[in-house]
Order: C-alpha cells, then structure tokens, then sequence
C-alpha cells in the first residue's frame, strides 16, 4: 500500500499535458481545494476541501490524454513527456501539502492498482485547457 485516505477528500487523477506550467498547476490548485461539493448542515453543496478537514490522494495518471479517434490503439501525443510530468507531478503534491494536512499519493510512472469507493455524487473534471481558455 503506498497510499491512502479515508472519510472526506479527494481521490484525484492527475494527468499533465506538453503545455501545462506552474502557474496552470496553481489555478488548477487553488480551483480544487475551493471546490465546494461538500455538504453542510442543511446538506447543501457548500462546504470545500479546507471546511471539512478533508485530504487528497494525488494519482498520476498520462493515459487521461488518450486520444481515441483514430483506430483502435490509443495516442497519448498530448501527453506531457515523462520529465515535465513527473516535475509538475511533485510540484502539486508539493503544493498541496502546504494547504492540506493528509496529502498521499501513488507513484509515478508505476502500474497500480487503485481502488474507490465514492461517496456521493461528485466525479468532476478540471481541465487545463479550459482554464486557459474559458469560452471554448
């Protein structure tokens, strides 16, 4: 077992593109730790990561770039090249460690096996592309 959570956090995937910086990670960062999805007293959605004493397991993970629309076998071409992945991969745990109490994580570049269980309804996307360019 390398890492772990239990009761409230963020089981988060994370996959980093050729293009992606430091300063994309710090948006993607401050968008997720303020993410209110978390019920509060009158089980509304208003509660964040930070309100609930919640924690992250940070999962690296290329193959979200999978490009499937030609042929059978998937492209990861939009993938960040394994250098870059793996320094923007360390710079968010690291990052998120100075906000968070219980950071854990999986390893890099490693076949894992994961398991989830997933309370409520919530499995969001943030997509870097879409932070840089919000009307597409």
């Amino acid at each position: 077992m390398v890492g772990e959570i239990a009761g409230n956090g963020f089981c988060v995937f994370i996959g980093v593109a050729e293009d992606d910086t430091k300063e994309i990670a710090d948006k993607l960062i401050r968008k997720m730790l303020g993410l209110r999805i978390f019920a509060d007293e009158n089980d509304k959605t208003n509660l964040s990561l930070h309100d609930v004493d919640g924690s992250l397991l940070l999962i690296s993970q290329f193959t979200l770039y999978a490009n499937c629309k030609k042929g059978f076998r998937p492209s990861f071409d939009r993938a960040g090249n394994p250098k870059l992945a793996n320094e923007l991969y360390e710079y968010i745990i690291a990052e998120c460690k100075k906000e968070i109490q219980i950071v854990e994580t999986g390893c890099f570049g490693e076949h894992m096996e994961i398991s989830l269980n997933n309370h409520g309804p919530f499995t969001i996307i943030l997509d870097s592309a879409e932070l840089i360019n919000p009307q597409k």
